[in-house]
């Protein structure tokens, strides 16, 4: 990494605005080709996925499954445990130091290896044409790469300002473990934190306007909340919100549910109702760069924005929310922007994960993406019950389902919800990645007692039961 001030002002073939996962993939993709780069801070380095998203997230949803035992003691007969958290500070510390250290081996540490990075961290930079305008100093360069993040939205609740809320990041720093807890909607977020709270201890309620995992199989759904229901979480979906409003020290929320309106009381609302792209103060409609309603920036499959010269990757974007997608984006739009490429973004096997437990992830299509993409769809859905890693766990919570086209019998998606579901994912990636059928991931040998087994059985569903199959006969 060279020193700025040693970098005459406009000696650079790319600015990248964001040191976050997208902004450090840029600018590495681009510094590996030769390229000279300027990567501009916009907040602490490493971005949300390190500092407050990720890493702090799983790692005290892991800490709450070490604490929560109470599901052993109905599984296994002479086992028991009770959730409880015998020092919250100290899992607090805990996590804040993982976050610092991988902040500084994964982020900060990295930049003295890239000799044509130069790491600027002053002020709010701002586009302009020609490049990027930092503190009314100029940085020029040919091309631009807007990689700022996002952070959590605030929902339109008459009254909210004036109550104890928390957001994703707030929540996880807390000082001491609160009593009770209301969570504003049912998304991935929402339903991670959620439970890792109530398996603290907290006394949790999910108020959402749809159901939990909306854009998921609607099994899922129900399953989820069956799930979360009986670990004594309260859920009320189809909730319209009216207002919030104090009690004392405590946050009232007044909702109607089932056409009943009540008012729901807590020691802070959490909102995890969505997020939103940091484009404040960028100067995006001066230049030309348009943004959807939520504020996101648009981009083409090239991740080049309605200006050109100008691009975009990661949260700041309409695409995908995930770490993996951003730095993946903003790979394709350095090569793209700087080196020639011509690469498009293709998120048609996207894995994604819910970290509940059990996990939650899958690929490809929904049985109701598929029919609107105008396929003859068919599907399989295979409970945990019937998967014999599920049963020697003693945790058959879960299910597999498989979509497929019932033409040409080829694997469109799926979604395991399972307790190593996450692990197991990629197994369906690459069927699809590679066009594979049911009938043959029904016939690929697997090994048994895993939960990766259970995608066997699922396609083996399509075409027989396979609960008059013996251990292993499939």
């Amino acid at each position: 990494m060279k020193d700025e001030c040693c970098t005459p002002e406009g000696d650079y073939d790319l600015v990248v605005i964001g040191a976050g996962s997208a902004g450090f993939s840029a600018a590495i993709t681009a510094a590996e080709g030769g390229k000279r780069v300027a990567l501009i801070g916009h907040g602490t380095i490493g971005g949300t996925c390190v500092n407050v998203g990720c890493v702090p997230s799983k790692t005290m949803i892991r800490a709450a499954e070490a604490v929560y035992g109470a599901w052993a003691a109905c599984r296994f007969p002479g086992l028991n445990g009770e959730a409880q958290v015998a020092d919250w500070a100290a899992l607090v510390a805990a996590k804040d130091d993982l976050v610092a250290r991988l902040r500084q081996k994964k982020y900060a540490d990295l930049l003295p290896g890239y000799d044509s990075v130069t790491y600027i961290d002053e002020g709010p930079a701002r586009l302009v044409p020609g490049g990027v305008e930092i503190d009314g100093r100029m940085i020029t360069a040919s091309k631009v790469i807007v990689a700022t993040g996002g952070r959590p939205a605030v929902p339109d609740i008459p009254g909210l300002a004036s109550v104890p809320t928390l957001d994703s990041t707030s929540l996880l720093e807390l000082e001491r473990l609160p009593e009770s807890l209301i969570f504003l909607g049912g998304g991935y977020i929402g339903v991670e934190l959620a439970q890792m709270m109530a398996r603290m201890g907290v006394g949790v309620t999910i108020v959402c306007r749809s159901r939990l995992l909306s854009q998921a199989e609607p099994e899922v759904s129900k399953t989820l909340t069956e799930i979360l229901r009986a670990e004594g979480l309260t859920i009320l979906d189809g909730a319209v919100y009216h207002t919030a409003q104090c009690d004392g020290d405590r946050a009232v929320l007044t909702v109607t549910v089932d056409g009943t309106t009540r008012d729901l009381a807590a020691d802070h609302l959490v909102l995890t109702t969505g997020r939103v792209s940091n484009t404040e103060g960028l100067g995006l409609a001066d230049i030309g760069v348009e943004a959807d309603a939520r504020g996101a920036i648009r981009v083409g499959d090239d991740m080049q924005t309605t200006k050109p010269g100008v691009f975009a990757a990661g949260d700041v974007t309409e695409r995908d929310q995930f770490v993996y997608m951003a730095a993946y984006g903003a790979k394709l739009a350095a090569r793209n922007a700087v080196l020639g490429g011509s690469e498009r973004y293709d998120n048609a096997e996207m894995p994604w994960v819910v970290f509940t437990d059990p996990q939650i992830a899958g690929v490809g299509l929904t049985e109701a993406q598929a029919h609107l993409a105008g396929h003859e769809v068919k599907t399989s859905v295979l409970s945990l019950d019937n998967v014999p890693r599920a049963l020697a766990a003693r945790d058959t919570r879960g299910l597999i389902k498989l979509v497929a086209d019932a033409q040409t019998d080829r694997l469109l998606g799926g979604v395991i919800m399972a307790p190593e579901g996450a692990d197991s994912v990629q197994t369906l990636v690459l069927a699809l990645k590679f066009g594979m059928t049911t009938k043959a991931l029904g016939e690929t040998v697997f090994p048994y007692l895993t939960t990766v087994e259970g995608l066997k059985l699922a396609a083996q569903t399509f075409d027989m039961d396979v609960a008059k199959l013996s251990c292993c006969a499939g």
